[in-house]
């Protein structure tokens, strides 16, 4: 009886306004591993690929249970998942996007602005700050309590320093692992300022996120927005 009693009163997991989404989203993601498993272009790259994936499904367990995100943070974390798994499949620098634009559209998107390289994967580093930064907002403002300006502004920066983290891992990746498929994994194509091309385009992509964000909620709240920001630079004096 106490032990129904507790189980009665254990409390609610934080997205739980969210569940039926969030499982389709979850389902969805599982339907794209397996389709990205399915015979990818280099097995060994495949599940170098997968080592963060698998590091990330505790984190979205947690995050579930203990920090409430909205709809749009959700949708945008598991747009970046199915990205990813898309580029696990082919590896990043062989998705064959230009084959489809000709095949689907009839013309090259390579040719049209005149690139000479693979983008796919300038593409999703891009999109890693362009998905992720709100989500990572919203998760600061509920972790840490910070408002007005600094959740923004940390966001920002969490997509930077991973950023810069990531690239470190290609490169550790790369001397661990075979040749092949530390060159598949590193995807440089010969261009040696790659990591940091690809650290900015996801700080471009966070940059576009947050500004279009705070737009639309300073337009939503009015004065007590821009409120919040001009109290969150006041710094504490210690009267005594």
């Amino acid at each position: 009886m106490a032990e129904s009693s507790k189980k009665g009163t254990r409390k609610a997991a934080a997205n739980a306004p969210h569940r039926t989404i969030i499982l389709w989203l979850s389902a969805l993601f599982v339907v794209s591993i397996t389709l990205s498993g399915w015979y990818p272009l280099f097995p060994e790259d495949w599940i170098v690929e997968h080592i963060l994936v698998l590091a990330t499904a505790p984190v979205l367990w947690l995050l579930y249970r203990k920090i409430p995100l909205s709809v749009v943070s959700w949708v945008g974390i598991y747009l970046f998942l199915y990205i990813h798994e898309l580029g696990a499949h082919y590896t990043y620098s062989k998705v064959p996007y230009d084959q489809w634009t000709q095949s689907w559209f009839g013309f090259s998107l390579n040719g049209f602005f005149g690139w000479e390289r693979n983008h796919f994967d300038r593409f999703v580093h891009f999109t890693y700050g362009l998905l992720l930064a709100y989500p990572l907002k919203e998760i600061i403002t509920a972790w840490c309590g910070a408002r007005g300006f600094w959740p923004w502004f940390f966001a920002l920066d969490v997509v930077m320093s991973t950023s810069c983290f990531y690239e470190l891992l290609e490169w550790a990746a790369a001397l661990v692992f075979s040749e092949e498929v530390g060159t598949a994994y590193l995807g440089t194509q010969g261009d040696v300022w790659d990591a940091h091309k690809d650290i900015l385009l996801a700080v471009i992509g966070g940059f576009i996120t947050l500004t279009v964000a705070t737009v639309l909620e300073a337009r939503k709240r009015g004065a007590v927005f821009w409120k919040e920001w001009r109290e969150s630079f006041r710094v504490a004096r210690d009267v005594n």
